[in-house]
């Protein structure tokens, strides 16, 4: 675990800023920040991707997120809070909570097109799978 960044900052090796903490996971401040007021909330156990995450863990961690959201909503006056997992940067499981204003310049993700039939390909192979 103290391979990451964030498993350092899980140990006190590295500061952060806190926001929340218990004995399952830590909600800190994203030092370069989407937005002002940007937090990360972490799982102190490692996991890299989401789904190696344990269901219960998982579901803890999303509803820690909500609490985080709604106070973020309260204290920063945002009109919603953008929530993110991409867990490409960082090698540890984390969630975005981004504060998000109905006339900010922040735009979502570029988007495509399917060729003739492609979706439907992409989705039987994803059925499959389930």
């Amino acid at each position: 675990m103290t391979d990451t960044i964030f498993g350092k900052i899980i140990l006190g090796e590295i500061p952060s800023t806190k926001v929340y903490e218990d004995g399952d996971c830590l909600a800190f401040m994203d030092i370069n920040p989407v937005a002002k007021g940007h937090v990360l909330l972490i799982p102190k156990a490692h996991f890299v991707w989401m789904q190696d995450v344990p269901d219960v863990l998982l579901s803890m961690l999303f509803i820690r997120a909500k609490r985080l959201m709604i106070a973020m909503k309260e204290s920063l006056g945002c009109d919603y809070v953008q929530v993110s997992v991409v867990g490409k940067d960082v090698p540890h499981f984390h969630i975005h909570l981004i504060p998000r204003y109905m006339n900010d310049e922040l735009h979502g993700w570029r988007t495509g097109t399917y060729e003739e039939g492609e979706v439907i390909e992409f989705a039987k192979k994803i059925t499959t799978a389930l």
